[in-house]
């Protein structure tokens, strides 16, 4: 999407990640660590506990559904993402089903059991992880889309990372997500990709 009009200058820009997930958020702040230009509150430093409603069928809409929720209610700058593992011998699944692909309530283990059960046998082993990130600033709404191609293990390996990452060897790689530390995953991840997209886009703007 582009950029309508002169939006804000300040030095310093302030954003509210309206994510509950305490993984994301610590991603994105190591992402921005190095951008004294970028503060990234979590709803917990303003006072908001509650679940965000994700009622849509693509990771587009989950994501502006979740930033227009907080912009909503706090008229803030923020942003929200939403990503989905793509296996193609699944037909795309669990796509935007990720995080409750087992079921309502089901843990990050949950979720990796039942896709490790329904790949059983399968030699076709490519996936994706693809993340839109959707920013609202100053009243206005931007996308930005991260993806990364890979496969999907045949068991579980590392103990880092969270949700597939366990699972997940992305192309090129001979580690999963879950081996790899946070800088080298940072490098090369779909959230990654979709937040620099983000953070050259305020770069333009100033």
């Amino acid at each position: 999407m582009g950029v309508g009009g002169v939006l804000f200058k300040l030095k310093i820009m302030e954003f509210i990640f309206a994510t509950n997930n305490k993984h994301k958020l610590e991603e994105v702040k190591h992402l921005f660590a190095n951008r004294k230009d970028i503060t990234i509150k979590s709803l917990a430093e303003i006072g908001f506990n509650e679940e965000i409603p994700e009622t849509h069928e693509t990771l587009s809409e989950n994501a502006f559904e979740k930033s227009e929720h907080i912009f909503k209610r706090f008229n803030v700058n923020c942003f929200a993402d939403d990503t989905g593992l793509e296996i193609e011998a699944l037909n795309g699944a669990p796509g935007v089903y990720s995080a409750r692909y087992a079921g309502v309530g089901c843990s990050f283990q949950d979720n990796v059991n039942k896709t490790l059960l329904e790949m059983k046998g399968k030699t076709n082993r490519k996936a994706r992880f693809r993340t839109v990130v959707s920013l609202i600033l100053e009243g206005k709404e931007y996308q930005f889309e991260g993806i990364v191609d890979g496969e999907i293990l045949t068991e579980p390996t590392g103990k880092d990372g969270f949700g597939y990452d366990p699972i997940f060897k992305p192309t090129g790689y001979d580690q999963s997500f879950a081996e790899m530390d946070l800088d080298e995953k940072n490098k090369i991840s779909h959230r990654a990709r979709a937040f620099n997209k983000f953070a050259e886009f305020l770069i333009s703007i100033k």
